[in-house]
């Protein structure tokens, strides 16, 4: 009876214990290093066992021999992995910001109060990493450029980003800007990158710009600095500096060398356009022309005008000022006032200096073209010239005198001139009478005698 009961005991027990057992869905994984990986995984038991421990483990070599080490025991895995599953039949794990030595076989294992069942079968974790290249990674502008991105195992589409910004298509005709660092991705796991790979593109000299140390108008005797820069690749062999000879036209002057052009001490010639040309072993390219001008705060004397006390006629007898002004910068030194000495003459005699002209009792020698002439360090400048004339009342009161005075002179003298000419036409008759000879010719006389006898004998 008693090796019966044994028997049918031995029957019972394969039956019950086949009811158990560990599924994994999928049983090899090739994931990306630093991304996560996710075991779906179910297990079962039979009716009435209650489950009481569920534990992952890493299987490996020790000394020789083939052993599990649960993972809660490898300090590697701290706070990487996630026990997905229950303590019922499910039993999902997953692992994140995988690593390389991550790669291997993974097991599971559940104890219930009867019996400690672990999978035989393992699911295998291959940790890959992505492996960009650009072919060729020197190219000048204008060569295609192919982009690729290997891996170890099957992935699925990859993207690709340079410095991180999206990259349209794996494959390109490379330009100045294209040159970067490039990198890939599977998509939908962007966050996990490829080590960048680098593309040099290059090209002669490109985006030459000259930046001025002063913006706008430049003072005179001030430091300049030209700057000139550029995208070179490869790096500028030369920096030269030419100015134009004139704004219209097309002949340049060469006038330095080097990055910097230093004017220290600005001159008024210094002044124009201005560029810089660049120059690689690939060729050369210039800037556009920045034109140095002066401040027009810095100048000879500007705007210089002329301000009289009284405006239109002034009258005779009257005070007036002429007061001269100007914008000048530096400061006037100077300042000089000259009177035209007739209205169609070019001859100019100086009749003042100071800011202020006075002419405390203006007479009529006075009045005529003016004009003020301003001088600081940096040159001089004229006035426009101003007319001073006398009120036309002042010239009636003036001309009413002198004609009386000429009409007295005139009456006072009259009698003396009649006089005088009569006394003069007289003693003109008693000379002509002195004058005359004491004799005459007598040979004349006969002869006018006998003429005028023939005329009386003519027949009428």
């Amino acid at each position: 009876m008693m090796e019966s009961w044994i028997l049918i005991s031995l029957l019972v027990i394969p039956g019950t214990v086949s009811a158990w057992s560990v599924t994994f869905e999928t049983r090899t994984s090739c994931v990306l290093k630093g991304s996560s990986v996710e075991f779906r995984c179910s297990y079962n038991y039979t009716v009435g066992e209650t489950v009481r421990k569920t534990v992952w483990s890493k299987g490996g070599f020790k000394n020789g021999t083939w052993k599990r080490t649960e993972l809660s025991n490898l300090t590697s895995y701290e706070g990487r992995v996630q026990y997905l599953g229950d303590q019922l039949h499910d039993c999902s794990l997953a692992i994140h910001d995988l690593q390389d030595n991550d790669t291997g076989y993974y097991y599971f294992r559940f104890d219930t109060d009867t019996y400690g069942w672990r999978s035989r079968k393992s699911v295998y974790l291959s940790v890959t990493e992505l492996s960009a290249r650009v072919i060729p990674n020197t190219v000048r502008a204008g060569d295609n450029v192919i982009l690729e991105c290997g891996t170890s195992c099957q992935l699925p589409t990859t993207v690709w980003f340079k410095d991180g910004h999206p990259v349209a298509k794996p494959e390109f005709q490379a330009q100045a800007e294209d040159s970067g660092k490039y990198s890939c991705a599977v998509k939908g796991q962007e966050s996990v990158q490829s080590d960048p790979v680098a593309l040099d593109v290059q090209s002669p000299p490109l985006n030459v710009s000259v930046e001025v140390s002063h913006s706008g108008q430049v003072a005179l005797g001030s430091s300049v600095n030209l700057t000139c820069s550029s995208a070179s690749n490869p790096a500028a062999d030369s920096y030269t500096w030419y100015k134009r000879t004139d704004s219209s036209s097309s002949q340049l002057l060469q006038v330095g060398t080097g990055q910097v052009l230093s004017l220290p001490s600005l001159e008024a010639s210094q002044t124009g356009l201005y560029l810089c040309q660049v120059r690689n072993r690939l060729g050369k390219n210039n800037s556009t022309e920045v034109l140095l001008t002066l401040h027009s705060s810095n100048s000879p004397p500007l705007n210089v005008s002329v301000e009289v006390s009284h405006s239109g006629q002034v009258s005779l007898g009257s005070s007036v000022n002429l007061t001269c002004s100007s914008a000048s910068n530096p400061a006037a030194d100077s300042y000089t006032w000259y009177k035209r000495t007739d209205s169609s003459s070019s001859q100019l005699f100086q009749v003042g200096t100071g800011q202020v002209l006075s002419l405390p009792s203006l007479e009529a020698s006075q009045t005529g073209l003016y004009l003020c002439q301003v001088r600081n360090r940096l040159g001089k400048n004229n006035s426009t010239e101003v007319l001073l004339t006398l009120h036309s009342s002042n010239i009636h009161h003036l001309i009413l005198p002198v004609g009386i005075g000429v009409l007295s002179v005139i009456v006072l003298l009259l009698p003396l001139v009649i006089v005088w000419a009569w006394r003069r036409k007289s003693k003109s008759a008693v000379d002509k009478e002195d004058d005359s000879p004491d004799y005459e010719n007598i040979s004349n006389i006969l002869v006018g005698q006998k003429n005028k006898a023939t005329q009386k004998e003519m027949p009428v």
